[in-house]
């Protein structure tokens, strides 16, 4: 009996804490928000404002390595930004802040209009870790996974 209350105030618990976010006003989620605007109008400017100024810094895509620092990070993004036609459509799941650190969960919607002679399509979710350095906000951690393709 007393474990089935116990695993009841569990499922209670998580039940409470599931989809969770932040105020929106929080300052690690405007910086989350900064991050995912700068990518979707490909501001490298802006992108590189919301990077730690202490170089830390990780980018994991599908099928690769660690892309590790913030130069290695800006210069994938620079590449990436000189592509034309793509969308990148983004949506906060959850977010949760402690005092220096933050993360959030984002649905992400890649479209390009072609691709090997047709529309192409990538829904990810994306981890996002941002730490808190001298007072300020920073992204330094970016985790994608890829739920769908168009080309699956």
């Amino acid at each position: 009996m007393k474990q089935t209350i116990v695993m009841i105030l569990l499922l209670l618990i998580s039940a409470c804490h599931r989809g969770q976010k932040t105020a929106p006003t929080h300052p690690a989620i405007i910086v989350m928000q900064q991050h995912l605007q700068a990518v979707s109008e490909r501001n490298l400017e802006v992108l590189k404002l919301t990077l730690a100024p202490t170089g830390q810094m990780q980018l994991i895509l599908p099928q690769s390595e660690i892309i590790g620092g913030t130069d290695a990070f800006l210069a994938y993004h620079k590449n990436w930004f000189a592509i034309p036609d793509w969308t990148f459509e983004t949506h906060i799941l959850n977010t949760l802040v402690k005092r220096d650190m933050a993360m959030a969960v984002v649905e992400v919607i890649y479209r390009e209009p072609e691709r090997d002679g047709k529309p192409y399509v990538n829904r990810m979710i994306v981890s996002y870790v941002l730490q808190r350095v001298e007072g300020q906000w920073y992204v330094i951690k970016d985790h994608a996974s890829s739920i769908e393709k168009s080309t699956d």
